[in-house]
């Protein structure tokens, strides 16, 4: 799967905010996700779609992160696409005989473990919206009701209260030295390592953020998710520069490491034709 392109609205609020601001922060986004084949997913997407509060989080954590902290998206673009991602990762592992966890553990469907990893997904950084620091566990609180909302009349008392639980666990395992316990929770925590195509990076980079993050994220040109040779899946990254190799090795050797996914994933990283000049001195 080549990465998507990536394109983040520019967001000017006025200084007392107002009826403009409003319409900013309301403006709807469209999740789009293959669901054909979940109809529970399906239905669960087309209320994310609705939801209003959801839609709002997404604004907010990307005031706190693009406008005020100069990072990358961390708002709807970036959880569409980890969600697409995530999705993707589990479907091709599952294919090749894997169990997921809620499958094994309440006999729950596969189907099932879908929509545990892209609510995980789409809500991982709703606490954002609070502060950049020890965001996970914000968005913990401030996604539990959200689920419940999101799976009413889709699900029974009970198997919502296991989804939820299911769903805040990968939540909260993406964070920095995160310990899944499930195949859903590893999964997306390595999605989110994969939102590396060099979009993301175009916030900082442009700013003159000149660091090994926002260069080696510059460096990383798109980004293949497919059937692996030795393993399910293979992670195929073509990069324009070798600073790209910062972004293999640690950030996404990181979070696969201890996720979990281990035995199901391969990855490569390659430079096809000739390797782009990215930064012409540095100096501090």
């Amino acid at each position: 799967m080549e990465q998507q392109g990536r394109e983040i609205e520019e967001v000017e609020f006025t200084v007392n905010g107002g009826p403009r601001a409003k319409e900013l922060l309301l403006q709807r986004v469209n999740v789009t996700l293959p669901t054909r084949h979940n109809p529970r997913l399906r239905h669960v997407v087309e209320r994310v779609n609705v939801n209003e509060e959801l839609q709002a989080l997404w604004r907010v954590a990307n005031v706190t992160a693009v406008d005020r902290l100069r990072m990358p998206d961390h708002g709807p673009v970036h959880v569409q696409i980890i969600a697409n991602i995530a999705l993707k990762l589990l479907r091709l592992i599952v294919e090749s005989g894997v169990e997921p966890n809620v499958a094994r553990d309440y006999g729950l469907a596969k189907e099932d473990a879908e929509v545990v990893v892209v609510l995980a997904s789409l809500l991982h950084d709703v606490g954002m919206s609070v502060h950049r620091d020890d965001h996970e566990r914000y968005s913990l609180f401030l996604a539990a009701p959200l689920i419940k909302e999101l799976l009413a009349d889709v699900y029974d008392v009970t198997t919502r209260t296991v989804l939820c639980s299911e769903i805040l666990h990968a939540i909260i395992a993406h964070r920095a030295g995160g310990r899944p316990l499930t195949l859903e929770a590893g999964v997306v925590r390595v999605a989110d390592a994969l939102d590396m195509a060099k979009g993301r990076s175009r916030i900082p980079f442009e700013s003159g953020a000149v660091n090994i993050y926002s260069v080696s994220a510059a460096a990383i040109e798109q980004l293949e998710i497919k059937h692996g040779e030795t393993k399910p899946v293979l992670l195929s990254v073509q990069m324009s520069n070798s600073a790209g190799i910062f972004q293999v090795d640690q950030l996404l050797k990181d979070k696969l490491l201890g996720s979990g996914l281990e035995p199901y994933v391969e990855v490569e990283a390659y430079i096809e034709g000739e390797e782009k000049k990215l930064v012409s001195s540095y100096r501090f």
